[in-house]
């Protein structure tokens, strides 16, 4: 097994095929990984096939709530001017650094009020049903569908990955080993080389990263 994926300390000790039953995940590759074979192991699989959009789904659903809202987040920032955040980013920020009934709150009310152009509703989305449920208050009583979370953060991905047609490549790579690096514990700051030292600070730096 390839040694990036064994020290994926956030992501549950669960076979990879439990957790794609559990979120009705279904990988385009084959897989020859054995039933029992963990996430790290299915991972060095997909990436020996090369396999980048597996690998993108697969993370997004065995990261925890937080962690694969927090990707989705960064996802969300490839896409926009430096510092012109939506408000279901900044909500979805809110929450993933301080969850709470309150943040959860805001974050669903970004959601029921994001424009119908707005991708980035996505990290809205994850941050609102990070609990299992619809949201808070009135739609706590409702459960989310099975991967809710994990689905919102792989769109967002999806998208980050082609909003540039010509950085393919190299941004599938890096949205690849950001989320490796939140699920091993780290933040996932890998900026794009172009993004200015003035630019990360106003994003809110290594100080503020919540995870």
């Amino acid at each position: 097994m390839d040694p990036r994926f064994g020290a994926l300390k956030k992501v549950p000790d669960h076979p990879a095929a439990r957790t794609m039953a559990h979120n009705n995940v279904v990988l385009q590759t084959p897989v020859d990984a054995a039933a029992n074979a963990s996430v790290a192991e299915v991972l060095s699989e997909l990436d020996a096939k090369g396999a980048l959009i597996d690998m993108l789904q697969l993370l997004a659903h065995a990261l925890p709530a937080r962690e694969a809202t927090w990707w989705a987040c960064l996802s969300a920032r490839d896409t926009l001017p430096d510092g012109k955040l939506t408000p279901s980013v900044k909500a979805a920020e809110a929450w993933v650094l301080q969850p709470s009934e309150e943040t959860r709150t805001r974050a669903r009310e970004a959601l029921d009020t994001a424009h119908n152009e707005d991708e980035t509703v996505l990290c809205a989305m994850a941050a609102s049903f990070a609990n299992g449920t619809l949201g808070p208050g009135q739609h706590e009583d409702y459960e989310a569908p099975p991967g809710a979370v994990g689905v919102a953060a792989f769109s967002m991905a999806l998208t980050s990955l082609f909003h540039d047609e010509d950085q393919i490549d190299t941004h599938g790579r890096l949205l690849l080993e950001r989320a490796l690096d939140i699920a091993r514990g780290g933040n996932g700051r890998m900026d794009k080389p172009a993004m200015t030292k003035a630019a990360t600070t106003e994003s809110g730096g290594h100080a503020n990263d919540p995870v």
